[in-house]
């Protein structure tokens, strides 16, 4: 059969398996068997299949193809809406390049070694990654980006190099900001502060901005992880807030855990959050939080790897945040 008659649907129909499958044998995935791989390659070869994206690639030699690697939230209970974000404002600026541009979780790879990743990346023609949410634990990611087989952009972690370049607000600076505006103008001394992610730059960040605050303003706070689960949040409000004047949190969902918590203790704490999500706006209570616009962000980063594609070195970006006291209105409005 010629190849330009044969379709996906009849490379499935031949394999005897569903078309979503084929896709990703073609795109390599790490969750299929080696016995479905034989039997789509297989029929891939016996009906002399050619793969739309290849066959494009092949003619027109584009080059420059992306991924953004995302490490999802998956201790949250509510909807992440800052993975979305960032995956909206990729697609768009690379769209608007006219760059090809895939999205790969961490889950998807987290069982490869360096090795295999490289080889992963490399099957589907990607130069460049932008990378979100790498932490200290990742060390096989870690050692992917530092083996220079692709030009890459962290977002909100370190790694500058000639290949590498480094995208994020000032975490520590808008943490200190962001408490002290929220302590302003009264007497709250005894802290709880929830913290992020263990071993996370982020969090690790954040804390030093809030440790800053307390010692100029002779807090006492008592720090606890909250992995940035609205749930572990609630755990750690209705075990320690009644001894304490006020909560900050390291995210707003641990904020809205935070102020559930406190709604079923039927007490009163004031609650500061971070990030300005669209869902604290429907908490019900006004919230300081820390504004940062992760679309932009993500847009930057594309214009940042391909910046780094043509060759120009690595550099580190500090995108603006903006302090807000989000409510409802700046939901809907």
């Amino acid at each position: 059969m010629a190849s330009n008659l044969v379709s996906i649907r009849d490379v499935a129909r031949e394999a005897g398996v569903a078309i979503s499958t084929v896709s990703k044998v073609l795109n390599h995935y790490p969750n299929v068997s080696e016995e479905t791989k034989q039997k789509v390659n297989a029929a891939i070869a016996q009906l002399g299949f050619v793969p739309n994206t290849i066959a494009s690639a092949l003619s027109s030699k584009k080059t420059g193809r992306m991924a953004l690697v995302l490490d999802v939230n998956r201790h949250s209970q509510k909807v992440d809406e800052i993975p979305m974000r960032y995956i909206i404002g990729a697609i768009n600026k690379a769209k608007e390049k006219g760059i090809d541009i895939i999205t790969v979780f961490f889950t998807m790879i987290a069982e490869m070694d360096v090795e295999e990743m490289i080889r992963y990346f490399q099957s589907q023609s990607i130069e460049g990654l932008i990378i979100c949410g790498l932490s200290k634990d990742d060390t096989v990611l870690r050692k992917l980006v530092e083996s220079q087989k692709f030009k890459a952009v962290l977002i909100d972690a370190p790694g500058v190099s000639e290949n590498t370049s480094s995208i994020h607000i000032d975490n520590e600076k808008a943490q200190y900001e962001v408490a002290k505006r929220f302590l302003a103008g009264n007497n709250h001394k005894k802290i709880l502060y929830i913290s992020g992610k263990k071993n996370g730059y982020v969090s690790e960040e954040r804390l030093i901005g809030m440790n800053r605050l307390a010692d100029e303003m002779g807090l006492q706070v008592l720090v606890r992880t909250g992995n940035f689960s609205e749930l572990e949040a609630r755990k750690l409000t209705m075990q320690y807030a009644r001894s304490k004047h006020a909560i900050i949190c390291a995210s707003d969902l641990m904020a809205i855990g935070a102020m559930k918590a406190l709604i079923d203790m039927d007490i009163y704490r004031p609650v500061c959050g971070f990030d300005g999500v669209g869902l604290m706006g429907y908490a019900g209570k006004q919230m300081h939080t820390v504004r940062q616009d992760f679309q932009k962000i993500a847009a930057c980063a594309v214009e940042e790897l391909c910046r780094l594609m043509e060759g120009d070195p690595g550099q580190d970006i500090v995108m603006p945040h903006k302090l807000i006291r989000i409510n409802y209105l700046d939901v809907i409005s």
